[in-house]
């Protein structure tokens, strides 16, 4: 499988994970694939599901996917804008990168968001308490060659081929509503927020969190896959030992790139947690253990 990587990069991207994740996937020609964390939708972007529900609690990821599905953004326009703003980056450096900073978070605009996604500090999104973009600048203000705008225009092209061909929807909406409307003949993919790292992405991820998407998927007829972290080499995942008993548990060593500081880059073991075992579509029963 030729993974195609999103023009939205997220801390956490799971572009090395999608072909294992793909494997554990059990979806029909007629379930909708939802996604109540889409993140970077990295793996429902390659796996291509004939129907979808993409959700997030980040408006801006989500408009402008609605932006590119409805025109507004194009390759084209994408590519003009890009090399553009590039060019005055080039020669303004980070006076240029705050200004758009600054002019994003007045007006919100897709192509300013997907700007600063790639020429901010390691590619971090991240807000503060009043929804302002507020990642520094990555300190490359050559960053925009033209190799460069060329690979995250592709990027573009490839999603925008797919979401045109297919029947996807995006929408702005927390996990329990997206996850209570799912009926019995859709599949889920949840990526959660790893509880201590990526909380501050759009929202704060919780303890409550936690027990809330957990006593979900706990009682859903849909069928779902979870991806989290299972452990690394200094702590194991509290959250996952609270709530995987009654699952069917995969796993496999992953190695982050993306990340603010040097700690967040170690290897680390992701699982995958699933209602069935894979290639068998029976729902498992989850045992859901005292959270306190």
């Amino acid at each position: 499988m030729k993974i195609s990587v999103p023009p939205i990069k997220c801390q956490g991207i799971k572009t090395k994970l999608v072909q294992w994740i793909v494997e554990h996937v059990s979806l029909g020609d007629t379930e909708r694939w939802i996604e109540p964390f889409m993140g970077s939708g990295v793996v429902g972007f390659n796996l291509k599901p004939r129907r979808a529900l993409f959700s997030d609690i980040n408006p801006h990821l989500i408009n402008f996917y609605r932006a590119l599905q409805s025109g507004e953004i194009t390759p084209a326009s994408a590519r003009t804008f890009l090399e553009h703003e590039g060019q005055l980056l080039e020669e303004q450096g980070e006076e240029h990168y705050y200004a758009i900073r600054d002019r994003f978070n007045a007006s919100g605009a897709p192509l300013d968001f997907l700007f600063l996604n790639r020429a901010s500090f390691n590619g971090v999104i991240r807000f503060n308490r009043k929804g302002l973009f507020n990642v520094p600048f990555g300190h490359k203000p050559q960053r925009f060659s033209k190799s460069y705008v060329t690979k995250i225009v592709n990027q573009i092209q490839q999603v925008s081929i797919a979401m045109h061909q297919c029947d996807w929807e995006f929408v702005c909406k927390d996990f329990r509503e997206v996850i209570s409307t799912a009926q019995a003949a859709d599949f889920i993919y949840c990526d959660p927020p790893y509880a201590g790292r990526h909380t501050d992405y759009f929202n704060a991820w919780s303890e409550a969190d936690e027990q809330d998407l957990y006593a979900l998927l706990s009682t859903t007829s849909t069928k779902f896959i979870l991806s989290t972290w299972h452990s690394n080499s200094y702590r194991a995942n509290p959250a996952f030992e609270k709530y995987s008993a009654g699952f069917h548990v995969s796993t496999r060593e992953h190695f982050y790139h993306v990340g603010a500081s040097e700690e967040n880059r170690n290897p680390m073991l992701e699982a995958i947690v699933s209602n069935y075992t894979p290639g068998n579509h029976e729902r498992s029963q989850l045992v859901l253990l005292d959270s306190d």
